[in-house]
C-alpha cells in the first residue's frame, strides 16, 4: 500500500519502519517538527511536509500518531474524502476521524514503543473501523505487518488502555523509584535485574494474584516496619510503600 505516516515520534517512526520492512510504500512523513521528519523521511526514502494542507491525497493509507489534542485538531485542517485513516491512540474514539473520511478506524498497538527500538517480535495490535468493510480493509493491512491483531471496541481499547498504563507505565516508576533508592543508598541497581525478569516472566505462566510474593502477603509486620524505618528519609517512597502494602493485604 502507499502510506502516508502522520507524526515523526516514537510510533509514527516504529510504525513507518514496520510498513517499509513488510514491502509497503512510505510516501510521506508530516510532521511540525521539520528536524524529525527530514531523519524519518530519510530513512524511509519518502517525502515530507510540515503543513496539513501540503499533505499527499493520492495515498491508499494514512497513519496518525499525533498526540490525543493534536488529534483532536485534525478534522480542522484535513479532509481525504474516500481514503482509509487510522489513528493509533488508546484511549480516543475512532469517531474523531469521521469528518476525516468516510473510512476510518484504528490500529493501536499495545506495546510500548520507542523510536529507538528495532523490534523483532510481532506488535501486538488493537483494531476497529467504522464499518465491516473497513474492519476488512484494516484486517488485510495488519496481516502484512503482525500476526498478533485483536478487535476491540472504543469502549473496550480505554480499558485495555487503563491496564496498559498500570502495567507498564506505573511498573515502570516504580522501577525508577527503586533505582533512585538504590542510587542514594549506594546499592547496585543491576542486581534487582533478574528479579525483574524472572516477575515478568511468571506473570505470564499464572495469575498475578497466585504468585504475589513478599512480607505483605506473609503479613510479616516485623520486615514490613524495618523497610518503613529504611525508608523515614524518603517521604514519598514510604507513603507509596504503605499504601502498597496495604492494597496486597486486603487482596
Amino acid at each position: 500500500m502507499r502510506i502516508v505516516i502522520i507524526g515523526s515520534g516514537n510510533v509514527g517512526s516504529v510504525l513507518g519502519r514496520l510498513c517499509k520492512q513488510n514491502e509497503h510504500e512510505i510516501i510521506q512523513v508530516f510532521s511540525r517538527h521539520v528536524n524529525q521528519a527530514v531523519s524519518l523521511a530519510k530513512e524511509l526514502k519518502c517525502g515530507l511536509t510540515d503543513q496539513l494542507n501540503c499533505i499527499d491525497t493520492e495515498a491508499d493509507l494514512y497513519l496518525v500518531a499525533l498526540t490525543d489534542a493534536a488529534l483532536v485538531d485534525l478534522k480542522n485542517h484535513l479532509f481525504l474524502g474516500n481514503k482509509l485513516i487510522l489513528h493509533t491512540a488508546g484511549s480516543v474514539s475512532k469517531e474523531v476521524l469521521k469528518d476525516i473520511s468516510l473510512q476510518y478506524g484504528v490500529l493501536y498497538p499495545l506495546q510500548s514503543l520507542r523510536k529507538e527500538m528495532t523490534y523483532s517480535e510481532d506488535i501486538p495490535f488493537v483494531i476497529d473501523g467504522n464499518s465491516d468493510a473497513v474492519k476488512s480493509q484494516i484486517t488485510d493491512f495488519v496481516k502484512t505487518v503482525s500476526s498478533n491483531f485483536s478487535f476491540a471496541t472504543d469502549e473496550e481499547r480505554i480499558k485495555l488502555h487503563l491496564a496498559a498504563v498500570i502495567v507498564s507505565n506505573f511498573t515502570n516508576h516504580l522501577y525508577a523509584l527503586a533505582e533512585h533508592f538504590c542510587n542514594i543508598e549506594k546499592i547496585d541497581f543491576s542486581l534487582l535485574w533478574p528479579l525483574v525478569k524472572e516477575t515478568a516472566r511468571r506473570v505470564q505462566l499464572i495469575s498475578p494474584a497466585i504468585v504475589q510474593t513478599g512480607p505483605a502477603v506473609r503479613k510479616d509486620m516485623l520486615t514490613i516496619e524495618k523497610h518503613i524505618s529504611l525508608l523515614a528519609n524518603h517521604p514519598e517512597l514510604k507513603a507509596l510503600y504503605q499504601n502498597m502494602t496495604d492494597s496486597i493485604m486486603k487482596i
